[in-house]
């Protein structure tokens, strides 16, 4: 009988790095789902044109493109084939990683244009599914050249490991995505998943007829300035506490919790600041800075602060509550008319790509973030 013998330290240290990430599939995954609401928004008039889904493959030029076009094109695909590669590691590597994301990113631009087709809003073009294409090409060369540095060797791994829990790959990218969701125009700050206008400008489509959800659920007179402004205190606090609260339950004992939490906040304002100067005009880059909105920052603070140090369980479930609580808020008030009246100002023209992908994400990050505070996962995580 062959006696088993243990593995040399060097073969030790080296299986942990033929290991895939779970945090980068997880990007992927999200990546994939900002493209098709990026690619097929508005969602809205669906018909048949009497073209083939397949009319764009041509060799007939576009009447109307630009550099920057071409250069958006090509950008916002870049970051498909970077996790792509290593999403495939270490099953698939090298040339053949590569070969294999030029496939994926021909299939994906080609299926995002076919789409569009159906969509009088958009254009299908052979230049964006070129552009795309290429995108996803060059994105595989910066994959495969750091696929190693993503992964097990990098000092950002190192720090994930040490801070945060070991099942926490899709909370991080929540959490990276939490400052990018505020680029979006919200009528609260914090304000996600403001769901039933939409809901209701499609019934009032389907069925011709004007309908408002958020009206049938608060029949009455409308609101006082007083009521808009204690909604927004706590659409703001319960945000940001459930955002915060959920990095927090993820953290390990010996992570600097309170520098985290500051660098979170802080990215999401600058964010948001960044975002009302760049899309309005520079004078309203501090609009979003409301007496409501200061009120349910500082409250947002003061609960951070108490529960930073809790149980981990306690403030996973806190995260859900208020979470629950800002859309509940959220959905079951009036639209503000002050921020209806700044929204005419926005001029989306070239950005509606863009606009839909920041749509995606202020609509649905609360609702991902509750699915994943719900996993088992967490369990382990104590453990």
């Amino acid at each position: 009988m062959t006696e088993l013998t243990p593995a040399a330290p060097e073969e030790r240290r080296e299986l942990p790095r033929r290991k895939g990430s779970p945090m980068v599939r997880a990007a992927l995954a999200a990546y994939l789902l900002l493209i098709v609401y990026a690619s097929w928004f508005p969602f809205t008039g669906w018909r048949s044109t009497g073209l083939e889904p397949w009319s764009f493959l041509n060799l007939t030029p576009p009447r109307y493109w630009t550099g920057f076009d071409v250069a958006v094109n090509i950008v916002g695909y870049i970051p498909l084939g970077m996790l792509l590669v290593p999403s495939m590691f270490p099953k698939i590597r090298g040339a053949w990683a590569v070969l294999l994301t030029a496939v994926i990113g021909v299939l994906v631009s080609g299926s995002m244009e076919a789409v569009q087709t159906y969509l009088p809003s958009r254009v299908p073009s052979n230049l964006d599914f070129l552009t795309n294409s290429l995108g996803c090409f060059a994105g595989a060369f910066i994959g495969v050249a750091g696929a190693r540095s993503y992964l097990n060797e990098s000092r950002l791994f190192q720090v994930r490991r040490r801070w945060f829990a070991s099942y926490g790959s899709q909370g991080l990218v929540l959490l990276a995505l939490w400052p990018l969701a505020q680029i979006y125009p919200q009528g609260y700050l914090f304000g996600h998943g403001q769901v039933l206008p939409i809901f209701s400008e499609w019934l009032s489509s389907w069925f011709n007829t004007n309908i408002d959800l958020v009206a049938l659920l608060r029949p009455g007179a409308a609101m006082s300035v007083e009521q808009y402004w204690l909604s927004e205190t706590i659409i703001t606090a319960c945000g940001m506490s459930g955002a915060v609260l959920a990095m927090l339950c993820m953290l390990r004992r010996g992570a600097p919790r309170l520098r985290l939490v500051g660098l979170m906040v802080a990215a999401a304002l600058v964010f948001k600041t960044l975002a009302s100067s760049l899309l309005f005009t520079p004078d309203n880059a501090w609009v979003w800075i409301t007496p409501g909105a200061q009120g349910g920052f500082l409250i947002g603070l003061i609960m951070l602060a108490g529960l930073a140090f809790a149980p981990q369980v306690a403030q996973r479930r806190l995260a859900i509550v208020t979470l629950v609580l800002s859309l509940i808020v959220v959905n079951t008030i009036p639209a503000n008319p002050y921020f209806v009246s700044t929204l005419q100002g926005w001029v989306q023209g070239k950005f509606l790509n863009f606009n839909g992908a920041a749509q995606f994400l202020s609509l649905l990050w609360p609702f991902f973030a509750l699915w994943f505070l719900i996993l088992p996962s967490h369990k382990r995580n104590r453990q």
